[in-house]
């Protein structure tokens, strides 16, 4: 089995993202799982290739992608993706998409493959924060969640994927006042902790993960 794990480059004038920073700490091999790790674009589409293409050329059972979401307390892990692109700031090559689909012709919204609330109770058991969220935001994060699900749907590919937003690393909070942060290596324990989740669940748990607003 085989586990691509993917992390964005910085965006929006940081010059650190803690989703790579993060991900290139994995081990090669976690549960079972060959773990394959990519830094991607923050690039409207061409993010969605990148990780498409090395999920096709490494033969990828499961696709596990990770953003950063600044101003967040804890590990999220993501429920849903939905076909629309609203960009706040532009991605890294300046496309600035305003309510604009990213597949129109694909339906509303896919919710994540992989056992989103088996990941979130691990992740917690770990004395790691962590919950569920019901949004991957409108920037190339829910892009990446949207684009690769609707693309293993599409191509009826056999392969289960889902996304895990991180917090700022400290060194990105020491100049915004009052933001929360977590280090890379607590964000690794996390990912690393998340990975043997999928290998041990594949039908998710069936307990309360939701929120009254």
């Amino acid at each position: 089995m085989k586990i691509l794990v993917t992390g964005f480059d910085p965006f929006g004038g940081e010059t650190v993202n803690p989703a790579f920073e993060a991900v290139k700490r994995l081990p090669r091999k976690i549960a079972g799982f060959d773990v394959e790790v990519i830094e991607i674009p923050t690039v409207f589409h061409k993010s969605i290739r990148v990780i498409m293409d090395r999920a096709e050329e490494i033969g990828a059972d499961r696709i596990l992608m990770v953003g950063q979401a600044g101003g967040r307390f804890e590990i999220t892990v993501e429920r849903i993706g939905i076909n629309v692109d609203d960009a706040r700031i532009p991605d890294n090559e300046g496309n600035r998409p305003v309510d604009v689909p990213i597949d129109p012709e694909g339906p509303a919204a896919y919710f994540a493959t992989l056992p989103v609330k088996a990941i979130t109770e691990r992740i917690r058991s770990c004395g790691i924060p962590a919950k569920i969220s019901n949004t991957a935001g409108t920037f190339v994060c829910n892009h990446v969640l949207y684009g690769v699900l609707n693309e293993t749907a599409k191509r009826k590919l056999p392969v289960k994927a889902g996304f895990i937003h991180v917090p700022f690393l400290p060194g990105q909070a020491v100049s915004r006042d009052g933001v929360p942060s977590m280090s890379a290596e607590t964000i690794a324990a996390a990912l690393k902790t998340a990975v043997e989740a999928v290998a041990a669940v594949d039908e998710d748990l069936k307990i309360t993960g939701g929120l009254e607003h």
